[in-house]
């Protein structure tokens, strides 16, 4: 059995107190990267310098260095400014100019832009997030088809039990399962009520673990003590211990494809071209790959995983 890193609880659209709390948190400790800006960085890019930033956990740095890579091969010099911390503190990054670009993932952004959104379907977010941002100066690019969002798994054995391959399934026998997932699960739209409106699914059990599913989790799942778990997409766990992703035909959990976030008057034509080539080329197992490079027992450094998956995929030679 091969367990999850705990890395995966990070892109979770957290309450608006928790996020202003850890950008205060981070600023009053000094280590928030945006108070260290360099002269040219706190100009924004304005003197042709793109600087480049990410969330604080190992996928959102290997997608900004991704980004960084992309736009050097492309002749456009980069400052990267990474491990920034919440949305909040990296949106506000971008209005004030300390940072020009940043990885995001499109539920969670549209959330956060519209704490009334209901929309859940890829297209439909990624249609309503320019309205919502222009106004802030700000803007995304093309959407890549990696996404990392939250779906229900279960081991092989259980699919098989109960001929398992959707939600929908899963709801003919909901009530002879445990489920596990973070807390915040048993109230989110998405998590226990959503489950319970989309397709009338009340699990027997739902076992609350902190982890958002990582380790315990995993270890929980395959050791049956639950038999389904909410676990990330872009976690190897699923494909190390050959578990299965039930679809979700109702989209219940809100897509997350993964899209470049900008400061609308910063990046050039020939910068956009070549964010929208990586976001042409990005897949949800690419990040699978990554995830598994920089978090597992390989520990690589995000810039290099990166620089290997640009290589990779011809963007750098």
């Amino acid at each position: 059995m091969k367990l999850a890193g705990s890395t995966f609880a990070r892109r979770a659209l957290l309450p608006a107190g928790a996020l202003m709390a850890a950008a205060l948190t981070l600023t009053g400790c000094g280590g928030n990267p945006l108070n260290n800006s360099s002269s040219s960085a706190a100009s924004g890019g304005a003197s042709g310098t793109v600087t480049v930033g990410s969330a604080n956990f190992p996928e959102s740095q290997v997608i900004a260095q991704i980004y960084a890579g992309a736009l050097e091969a492309a002749g456009v010099t980069v400052t990267p400014k990474l491990n920034i911390g919440s949305r909040e503190a990296y949106v506000g990054g971008l209005k004030d100019g300390s940072i020009d670009l940043i990885p995001d993932y499109t539920g969670n952004l549209l959330g956060y832009l519209d704490s009334k959104n209901t929309l859940s379907d890829k297209d439909e977010i990624v249609k309503a997030l320019p309205a919502k941002l222009s106004p802030q100066g700000l803007a995304v690019l093309d959407p890549a088809a990696a996404e990392d969002k939250d779906a229900l798994v279960v081991t092989k054995a259980t699919a098989a039990k109960y001929n398992l391959s959707s939600i929908e399934d899963l709801a003919k026998v909901c009530d002879k399962v445990a489920l596990a997932a973070p807390p915040e699960f048993s109230a989110r739209n998405y998590g226990l009520p959503g489950l319970k409106s989309k397709y009338n699914c009340v699990p027997s059990k739902f076992q609350p673990i902190t982890d958002g599913g990582g380790p315990l989790t995993v270890k929980a799942l395959i050791g049956d003590q639950v038999q389904v778990a909410d676990i990330f997409t872009t976690s190897p766990a699923i494909q190390d211990n050959n578990l299965v992703v039930l679809s979700d035909p109702k989209n219940n959990f809100l897509a997350q494809q993964v899209i470049p976030l900008y400061k609308s008057d910063k990046l050039s034509d020939a910068a956009k071209q070549a964010l929208n080539n990586v976001s042409k080329v990005l897949t949800t197992d690419d990040l699978v790959n990554l995830n598994r490079q920089i978090s597992g027992d390989q520990k690589l450094d995000p810039k290099d995983a990166a620089q290997q998956w640009l290589k990779d995929k011809g963007i750098v030679k």
